[in-house]
């Protein structure tokens, strides 16, 4: 897929620059072009020279080296690639591109570029939490950027948290999803998958048995597709797939947020299976058993997110996309949800016990529309996946 494609590397300052060394070996091996940009940040953590050799090609570091623009210039480089590529995305080059600062090499080109623009964000875990960084990349991405990562892990500071640049097999595949053709090219995808996880005390919490495979069934067909996908899933038992926007979340609430600032998209498919109560009151202590009993919880219902998305008054999703697991009637009761929620389709499924769906690697699903149902025959929860995100694309296409 990225055979003859043209990729320029913006390598920002920070400690995660080492990784974009492979990542310019992992591109090359696919056949692809790297064309690097090291800022004077980076070049403190890697060298031009280890730069060059696994690129095959010349480094370029300043925007008023005379030979550099004499030979192509800085307007001209920004626009010969396929894709832009910042590996790693400081907090300080998210704040230029946000702010529309251009002061170097790096800032300028990516001001200058008519190219698609892919964020490998990197940074000590306060940093990417602060309300700053958090701001930029809002508007980074109502400006159409495309981000992977970070993800969770231990920091060279010593500390852990979200703010680890993605590996760089993630982000091949996100640039191999970038550079797609397929017909979601271009379009912004909202998928949400797995449970949530509502608390009773810091040790316990209320679940349910999704395994998050058919979501993640779902984003990685509709990245294979060209979509540019953002991915919420809580603490799910699958692996999320690659080339996506992960986002991990724990409870209902927290799902709820996390959609919320995932809009605006061009569609949303809603699997998760969201716990419908969660403790009104959770204990910031474990509870102990006690001579007078069981505790009494008090249960408070969670937010409707499908419901919520289906009937914004603005920034709704052209096309919405829920999920009815159900245990009996399942066409009537799948019915009678996609028209309470207002959403455009609904995928029902028997989850009965005897069904092994739940869990399962099979599905067996009937698509509710407008025109009513729809009965697929029973396949691989990547089939199902592959069928929906097909579905999708000409429902978009139209």
């Amino acid at each position: 897929m990225l055979a003859s494609k043209r990729i320029l590397l913006i390598i920002g300052g920070g400690i995660a620059a080492y990784k974009a060394l492979d990542l310019i070996r992992r591109l090359r091996e696919r056949g692809a072009a790297v064309t690097p940009v090291l800022t004077a940040a980076g070049a403190e953590f890697v060298t031009p020279l280890s730069v060059s050799a696994l690129a095959g090609t010349k480094v370029y570091r300043d925007l008023f080296d005379l030979t550099d623009e004499a030979e192509m210039g800085h307007i001209q480089l920004s626009r010969v690639a396929d894709l832009v590529v910042v590996a790693p995305a400081t907090a300080d080059l998210m704040g230029k591109m946000a702010g529309g600062l251009a002061n170097d090499l790096a800032s300028t080109l990516l001001m200058a570029t008519d190219t698609p623009v892919l964020l490998a964000p990197a940074m000590n875990v306060r940093m990417w939490q602060h309300p700053a960084t958090q701001r930029n990349l809002a508007q980074l991405k109502a400006d159409g950027l495309r981000v992977t990562g970070p993800n969770d892990g231990d920091m060279a500071c010593g500390e852990f948290g979200p703010g680890r640049m993605a590996e760089p097999l993630e982000i091949v595949a996100a640039i191999e999803a970038a550079l797609g053709d397929g017909p979601l090219a271009g379009r912004r995808v909202l998928v949400t998958s797995g449970p949530t996880h509502e608390p009773i005390d810091p040790v316990r919490y209320i679940a349910n048995r999704s395994s998050g495979a058919q979501g993640t069934a779902v984003a990685r067909a509709l990245a294979a597709l060209g979509a540019q996908v953002v991915f919420i899933t809580g603490p799910a038992e699958v692996p999320p797939p690659d080339g996506v926007e992960l986002v991990r979340v724990e409870s209902a609430a927290q799902m709820a947020a996390a959609v919320q600032e995932a809009l605006p998209a061009d569609a949303g498919v809603f699997a998760a299976a969201v716990a419908d109560w969660r403790v009104a009151s959770a204990s910031d202590r474990k509870l102990k058993k006690t001579r007078d009993g069981m505790p009494a919880l008090e249960f408070a219902e969670n937010p409707d997110i499908l419901k919520s998305v289906a009937q914004m008054d603005a920034g709704r999703p052209r096309l919405v996309v829920g999920f009815a697991a159900e245990t009996d009637d399942v066409i009537a009761h799948a019915t009678a949800k996609r028209a309470r929620k207002g959403c455009d389709w609904i995928l029902a499924n028997d989850v009965s016990p005897d069904t092994g769906i739940m869990g399962g690697s099979e599905n067996a699903v009937t698509l509710i529309t407008d025109k009513g149902p729809e009965t697929w025959p029973r396949m691989g929860k990547d089939a199902v996946a592959a069928r929906l995100a097909d579905r999708i694309a000409a429902a978009l296409a139209e």
